[in-house]
This record gives structure tokens, sequence and C-alpha cells, in this order.
């Protein structure tokens, strides 16, 4: 992925609202169901990573993205922003560079 095109994704996500937690459970089983339902769904999700969970959100995002085959897109704070291109081009939902 390019840095115009991460540069992109980073404004399309300011809009979005914040669908996934991750607390003091860290990354579990349904954590990660939950964010790879949601990237089918809206390919690109911004999550949120509670003071009480033991990891940092840069290795919450690395640690997703790696599980899910996902991009990051950025860490800001206790936020972060992870994309996954669907590959069923009539269920795009995200565009961009077109």
């Amino acid at each position: 992925m390019t840095s115009k095109e991460r540069a992109a994704l980073r404004a399309i996500a300011n809009t979005y609202e914040t669908i996934l937690y991750v607390g003091k459970n860290g990354i579990g089983d349904e954590v990660i169901k939950q964010a790879d339902d949601a990237l089918n769904k809206r390919e690109m999700i911004k999550g949120k990573v509670h003071e009480t969970c033991e990891l940092s959100p840069r290795e919450v995002c690395n640690e997703l993205c790696e599980k899910l085959g996902a991009e990051p897109i950025q860490v800001i704070g206790t936020r972060f922003v992870i994309y996954r291109q669907n590959k069923d081009e009539k269920k795009r939902v995200v565009f961009i560079n077109e």
C-alpha cells in the first residue's frame, strides 16, 4: 500500500465510529471474530484499546493485522484503524484511487 493510499484511508476513517474495543483480556478469539466480521462488511474499522489492556495500541493493531491479513492504517493515542480490501469487487465499500 502506498503512502497516498494510506493517507486517503486515514481521511475516510476520520468519520468512522469506533466499533472494536480491546480490554483487559487482550486479543482473544472473540475480538478476532468480531474484527473479522466487521472487516468483511465494512473493509475498514476503528478500534480502541482500554487502559486496562496489557498491550499497547500499536501492538494490538499489528497483532490484529497479522492474524486477519489486514493493513494497519494509523495508531493515534488509544485508537487504531485497520483496513482489509474485500476480495469480491461487488461488495467493496471503500474506494481509493478510483
